[in-house]
């Protein structure tokens, strides 16, 4: 079911800081930043040979990543995103296993347009688990 790592997302109090670390310290390829409103971030993808970073930087007051950021003011790791072929046959099967599946269960659009889904940090060693339909 699991496929490909799509991402690594890190939460980041200051945007342009660190998109200069990624494209200047480490020579990395940056994006440009695109305002996601129906998530409450603006978002920058630092493109490696095998797989991207995801900046995430608060777009609003209720920005889910403004919290991350009160409890991490440094920023941190926020999600993993991995890739699925079918996002509703994923859900499907991991509800019947007892994963609890964020918000109403239903896919939203995510930053690269496709369908995604959050999965609860307690039911995978602590850490928030994107799903994303490749």
């Amino acid at each position: 079911m699991i496929g490909r790592l799509n991402h690594v997302a890190i939460a980041v109090p200051d945007l342009d800081a660190a998109c200069a670390t990624y494209s200047g310290a480490l020579g990395a390829s940056v994006s440009a930043p695109e305002d996601l409103p129906e998530h409450g971030v603006t978002v920058v993808f630092v493109e490696l040979p095998n797989t991207k970073i995801e900046l995430l930087y608060p777009l609003g007051e209720s920005s889910p990543i403004a919290a991350f950021l009160e409890k991490n003011p440094s920023g941190g790791m926020h999600h993993v995103c991995y890739e699925v072929d079918d996002i509703l046959a994923a859900r499907d099967r991991l509800k019947a296993e007892g994963a609890r599946v964020l918000g109403d269960g239903e896919p939203k659009i995510g930053a690269h347009g496709k369908p995604v889904l959050f999965l609860h940090p307690k039911d995978f060693a602590g850490t928030l688990v994107e799903l994303e339909q490749a």
